[in-house]
């Protein structure tokens, strides 16, 4: 296996295809909202120490691959999605196909691994490169006794609540415990209206692909030297509190949210980095429709249609974004970009934006169509996505050989755009995990401005060294 970092090797020890025991061939259509997603992998991974337990048995590495591809084949029974294949455009077949299933190991130990540079020690590595169907998994054992479970999934057909869900379930199927959730897959909870209605302003965050200009260039040159890289922090909660005050307005009501804050805080240090103050810097916040949806229209919450999205497997997602010029960014305080950042949030956090976002793409079908902050970046200006990922259950993720010392999405995603997703610390109660994706020169200024607050994720944070 081919990776960045040259302090230590994984060899792959075994594959296997795990299926359900169940076969029931069955067609899935994609829904208008997960029409609008692109063709990229997400990979999320969890690592555990060294289980205390003294049966050798119960804790060696080959039994814990064992009962972990027995309750994956329990689990696709529920999560069908992810042992078929996307056919053709917007349809998924069920056919028990899968699920690619690697066993490796690293000579490596895991408090030795560098998670704060994950091109080196996850990319090509610790998560696998999903070559067919939905979904891949690689379970790696290191020479400490520790091991990492890392999954590949197809974002066209699950965003992260959906993932997350999946991973919780088949956590709780290791430790023979009932599922919390079973995961509903019905497309008529997303159907378009008849007649179909939206506001213009969806015109200008989403686009059909033919609207989308190419990139220029998709592969920098060789020694580029500022290439898109990924890093991971940890954020203490004692700044973040800061935060939230700095970024509130004097006299507002309320505090602007902890993502809120750290979003303007970004938005001010990415446009800091430009020097041309006329050009714009885009930012884009991942919102989740499923709370939205299940609103009743009254600012009320509709108990069946909150029980129906809770549980609704596939993407809900919108990506609002907001643009302001350079030199605004850079001169205005924190709570004005505070406050810039809640509007175009607001607007986005409805059922109505949703409603008429799947009218949207159903106007525009057959054509394929994609968020316009995706393919935004170098032209106008900066432009990056920020999705808050504090509901990742890195926690409930537990096979029965304890909690993970760390769990972490990993996605370096293929856009022009920069990728940030802030996630709860498994170390301290409050702290925030930060994977970033973004430009070199932009991680660089970051961590020279704000060491303080972005600090290298390190063994010793996460407990690893005893």
């Amino acid at each position: 296996m081919s990776g960045g970092g040259d302090y230590f090797t994984v060899t792959v020890t075994g594959k296997e295809v795990v299926a359900a025991a169940v076969e029931e061939q069955r067609w899935l259509p994609l829904s208008n909202l997960d029409l609008i997603l692109p063709p990229v992998d997400v990979c999320v991974l969890f690592c555990y120490k060294k289980s205390n337990s003294d049966d050798h048995d119960l804790n060696s590495f080959g039994s814990k691959v064992r009962v972990l591809k027995e309750a994956m084949a329990q689990a696709l029974e529920c999560y069908y999605a992810f042992a078929g294949e996307l056919v053709g455009e917007g349809q998924l077949l069920c056919n028990n196909r899968g699920v690619d299933f690697v066993e490796a190991y690293a000579d490596a130990k895991l408090q030795d691994l560098c998670f704060y540079n994950p091109d080196d020690t996850i990319e090509g590595k610790l998560v696998p490169k999903k070559h067919h169907g939905v979904l891949s998994v690689q379970v790696t054992e290191l020479k400490c006794g520790g091991m990492v479970v890392g999954c590949t999934f197809d974002h066209r057909i699950a965003d992260a609540y959906s993932a997350n869900m999946f991973l919780v379930s088949w956590a709780e199927l290791v430790r023979c415990k009932p599922l919390s959730v079973v995961p509903s897959f019905r497309r008529s909870l997303l159907h378009p209206r008849r007649p179909g209605s939206y506001h213009p302003s969806l015109n200008d965050m989403y686009a059909p692909i033919s609207a989308i200009p190419p990139p220029p260039c998709r592969a920098p040159p060789a020694g580029y030297a500022d290439p898109l890289i990924s890093r991971i922090y940890y954020v203490p909660s004692e700044q973040l509190s800061l935060l939230q005050k700095l970024a509130t307005s004097k006299g507002s009501s309320y505090r602007r949210t902890k993502l809120e804050s750290f979003s303007a805080l970004l938005w001010k240090m990415i446009a800091e980095t430009e020097n041309d103050n006329k050009k714009i810097c885009k930012m884009g916040i991942v919102v989740d429709g499923r709370k939205p949806l299940s609103s009743n229209g009254h600012d009320g919450k509709d108990d069946k249609s909150a029980e129906a999205m809770a549980s609704y497997f596939g993407n809900v997602l919108s990506v609002p974004f907001g643009e302001k010029m350079i030199d605004e960014l850079k001169e205005k305080p924190l709570s004005w970009v505070g406050d810039a950042v809640h509007e175009f949030l607001k607007r986005a956090a409805t059922k109505e934006h949703f409603l008429g976002l799947i009218d949207w793409v159903e106007a525009h079908r057959p054509e394929p169509a994609l968020a316009r902050i995706y393919s935004s970046g170098s032209r106008d200006g900066p432009a990056f996505v920020v999705s808050s990922g504090q509901r990742f259950p890195a926690a409930k993720v537990d096979f029965g050989w304890g909690r993970a010392a760390l769990g972490s999405y990993h996605f370096p995603w293929g856009g022009e755009a920069g990728y940030v997703m802030p996630m709860p610390s498994p170390a301290r109660d409050g702290d925030w995990l930060v994977y970033m994706h973004l430009l070199k020169r932009q991680i660089e200024f970051i961590e020279n401005v704000a060491p303080h607050l972005f600090k290298p994720l390190t063994s010793q944070y996460l407990n690893l060294i005893t």
